[in-house]
């Protein structure tokens, strides 16, 4: 699952790249308000996390743009400015939720974790193809009754292709959102992990899940 920090104080915003890696999530780093519209608009982000003080443009400018612009993305607000007048003008420029600095990291990711929860469609709470099932909120997988563990890039992948079951999904497209913006390295890392994912949520049930378009992509196909 794919988040955008956007946040200008470097080591606040490299902490939150390595927490939330951590834990699972792709993240994404903007340091001013211009570069974090553009990403936002650029990709499909599951949530963004928003500072107010930046450079460039401010975190009310850039969440008040998103929704003029009809953009859905689940946007958590994270500045020092706690008063609530603060608090009530985040929230009217259409965040879903404010958290003041200083915070606790433990709170912010439980925060996270329920805005995805309750956020648009492109949190969905549960994805299912046959008996197989994702939950992107607990970040478990699992086939009928059996828990099934992946990694959390394998993860990723899974609910890139589940999120969109039935449909090709092109090679670019699973790099684009399970991989952060900079990444240079090989494409075929994709094939790598399609295959990881295969042995675990297919070869022990004797199922073909996920099958390869040729020239095409990658699809779940909707009996699981």
């Amino acid at each position: 699952m794919r988040v955008l920090v956007i946040e200008d104080e470097e080591r606040i915003a490299a902490s939150l790249r390595r927490g939330l890696s951590a834990v699972g999530y792709t993240v994404d780093v903007a340091h001013d308000g211009v570069t974090g519209l553009h990403l936002a608009r650029e990709h499909r982000y599951a949530a963004v996390l928003l500072d107010l003080m930046l450079p460039g443009l401010n975190g009310y400018q850039v969440c008040s743009r998103l929704r003029a612009e009809d953009n859905d993305v689940p946007v958590m607000m994270l500045t020092a400015k706690n008063g609530e007048y603060d608090e009530a003008e985040g929230l009217d420029t259409g965040a879903d939720d404010y958290l003041a600095k200083p915070f606790s990291y433990v709170v912010l990711e439980a925060r996270l974790r329920a805005l995805l929860r309750r956020g648009g469609a492109r949190a969905r709470t549960l994805l299912e193809c046959g008996d197989l099932w994702l939950d992107p909120a607990r970040r478990t997988c699992g086939r009928g009754g059996t828990v099934v563990r992946l990694t959390p890039k394998e993860f990723a992948v899974l609910h890139c292709l589940m999120a969109r079951v039935d449909e090709v999904v092109p090679t670019l497209d699973v790099l684009d959102e399970v991989w952060s913006a900079d990444f240079t390295g090989d494409p075929n890392i994709v094939h790598v992990y399609i295959r990881a994912v295969r042995k675990k949520i297919d070869a022990p049930f004797g199922r073909e899940t996920i099958e390869t378009v040729r020239g095409a992509g990658y699809r779940v196909v909707g009996r699981g």
